[in-house]
Formats: structure tokens, C-alpha cells, sequence
């Protein structure tokens, strides 16, 4: 099993900046980076752009790109990243979109059904995942997966 603070120390030591937008996992990702000390130094912001509005309004996807497949896909994992990139300037960033549960789901976006997108350094990573179990798992499971992605990329 990997740690988070061990990886975030990397992320220290090699000082790559972070940044991270968060709508599926309602601010967990965050936490577990802001729990360490020292994160400042390479931390930029954290945004939980939950609704469609905070979305449009924070990461200036358009309404109709949301509307067009709703907000749990690929092309708004992408979106939410790359615009974090241009807003920030961090070398990283993380976005998660999805479905946790327990309502909400549908047999075409099942609950559990995850996207997150990591741009490191100009190049962007997109994984699709469906989460089991209930919506405090789902989320947990999820931080893991961003904190093991990250992990293999650095």
C-alpha cells in the first residue's frame, strides 16, 4: 500500500505545484493534500466545483458542453483540468467527476461511475472507474485511486 504523505513528499521534493478542481470526490482529494504540513510550498488551490453553475462559473466550462452529456463524462474530466492548468499555472492537476451515490445513477452512468483527469507537465491522463460499495467508500476509493495515479506518474 502506498502512503499519501510519501507521495506528496515527492511531489515536495521534486516541487511540482498542485492544484486540484473536485466535484465527485466533494473535497476529500483536497483534504489529504492539505493535511500535510508543509503543503503550501507547492499547493495553489483547491476548488470543489460541485454544481454545474460552479462549473461554468469557476472553471468556464459552458453550460451547453454540460448540458450537451451532463457532467459526469470524459470530455468534462478533460475540461476541468486543462482550464485548472490555464487559471493556476500548476504543474499538476487533478479533476473527478462522477457519481457517488447513493441516488443519481442511471444504467448508462451507474452510481459509482468515476472520471478523473491528471495533466502533469502539458500532458493529460483521463481514467474511468466505477466505484463500489456506498457513498463514503466511493469517495475513499477514489482519493486512493487519484493518490496511486499520481504516485505511477511522478
Amino acid at each position: 500500500m502506498f502512503s499519501y504523505k510519501k507521495i506528496i513528499q515527492t511531489l515536495l521534493n521534486k516541487n511540482i505545484s498542485v492544484s486540484i478542481a473536485e466535484s465527485f470526490t466533494g473535497g476529500q482529494l483536497i483534504k489529504a493534500f492539505t493535511d500535510i504540513p508543509g503543503i503550501s510550498k507547492i499547493f495553489h488551490m483547491g476548488l470543489i466545483t460541485y454544481s454545474n453553475k460552479s462549473k461554468n462559473l469557476l472553471l468556464n466550462i459552458p453550460i451547453l458542453t454540460i448540458k450537451k452529456n451532463g457532467a459526469v463524462n470524459k470530455e468534462i474530466a478533460i475540461l476541468m483540468s486543462n482550464n485548472l492548468s490555464k487559471i493556476s499555472k500548476s504543474d499538476l492537476c487533478i479533476a473527478t467527476t462522477g457519481i457517488a451515490g447513493p441516488s443519481g445513477g442511471s444504467k448508462k452512468k451507474p452510481v459509482g461511475l468515476g472520471y478523473i483527469s491528471i495533466k502533469l507537465h502539458n500532458k493529460n491522463y483521463i481514467f474511468k472507474k466505477i466505484f463500489k460499495g456506498n457513498r463514503s467508500k466511493i469517495q475513499k476509493d477514489a482519493v486512493d485511486f487519484c493518490f496511486n495515479k499520481i504516485n505511477k506518474l511522478i
